[in-house]
């Protein structure tokens, strides 16, 4: 019919994604919920292309994922974790981030423990943080969550393990709340090293516990502008009112990225005071630079309030 999409064969999908200078990403799309005859096609060109084509590839597939829930990409993900090449292993697990497939829950922590890069680990921690969250809503089976607890808490124990593996594993462990993994946090905020603080901080915000706010609110008056930042971040995400005052101090701070991460959570909090404060942000003419920032987030607070308000 006329004024009908013709689709390129699938054949010539592939040779264009495979072989083409130039890509074409809109075919990307192409590789979501392929068939048995379309999936051994995709393994014979993937099994013949370069790393560096494949690292370009799985790259913009986790990309799209990210921004798109409808397409489906688990299956090449999950081919990638055994990739010879880092940037690939990386990407696939960035791929899976929201994924609720158990069965990758063991080769992940085999990546933790084994992989020879620092990235993947770190990516694979990361990876695992989601399983611990499914667990906290009861969708993950107590074996399974014990084998990740003690995959992580291993890693961050293991003096020989990478600082940024061991920050990674610390920060996976946030939606845990047991004392073991309180401990953890207390002892890497003690650390001399700021890495360990910086994780620890981070992890106090997943936890959504309260406990910390004294910590933090402390921490929003460091002489050290990634402390502050990250003490806001973590504020935001415990989403305790108590914090709100600090934060519209913090709005003001002369670091830019300490009054980004202040904007953004206040906008998580709510209320008529943290609403007020980023009023007053957008009324002053010597902060202009950040008053999209601030629209945007009181855009986004608007917006989730809205949702809270149908689902009710």
């Amino acid at each position: 019919m006329e004024g009908e999409r013709v689709q390129i064969p699938f054949e010539e999908v592939l040779a264009s994604l495979f072989e083409d200078e130039t890509m074409a990403i809109h075919q990307l799309y192409r590789l979501s919920d392929m068939g048995s005859q379309e999936s051994a096609d995709f393994h014979r060109y993937w099994s013949a292309s370069s790393d560096e084509r494949r690292g370009i590839i799985v790259r913009h597939l986790a990309d799209v994922s990210e921004e798109n829930f409808i397409v489906d990409f688990s299956p090449i993900f999950t081919l990638c974790l055994q990739d010879s090449h880092s940037p690939v292993r990386i990407a696939a697990l960035d791929g899976l981030w929201d994924s609720t497939d158990v069965s990758l829950v063991e080769p992940i922590i085999n990546m933790l423990e084994n992989d020879p890069s620092t990235e993947v680990k770190v990516a694979a921690a990361r990876s695992l943080a989601h399983f611990l969250l499914m667990s906290e809503w009861g969708q993950l089976k107590g074996a399974d969550t014990a084998a990740i607890f003690e995959a992580l808490s291993s890693t961050y124990e293991d003096a020989l393990v990478a600082l940024p593996v061991k920050c990674a594993a610390l920060e996976a462990m946030g939606s845990l709340t047991l004392p073991r993994v309180v401990k953890y946090f207390e002892e890497a905020f003690d650390d001399s090293v700021q890495e360990l603080q910086l994780s620890a901080m981070f992890a106090m915000g997943i936890s959504a516990d309260p406990r910390w706010l004294p910590i933090l609110l402390d921490e929003m008056e460091s002489p050290v502008t990634a402390m502050r930042a990250e003490a806001a971040r973590a504020s935001g995400a415990i989403g305790s009112s108590s914090a709100v005052a600090q934060l519209a101090e913090l709005i003001f701070d002369e670091d830019e990225d300490v009054a980004r991460a202040a904007i953004t959570a206040l906008a998580q909090i709510g209320g008529d005071d943290a609403h007020h404060s980023l009023e007053v942000l957008l009324s002053d003419s010597d902060f202009a630079h950040l008053h999209e920032a601030a629209e945007e987030a009181i855009e986004a607070w608007l917006k989730s309030d809205n949702l809270d308000d149908i689902s009710e």
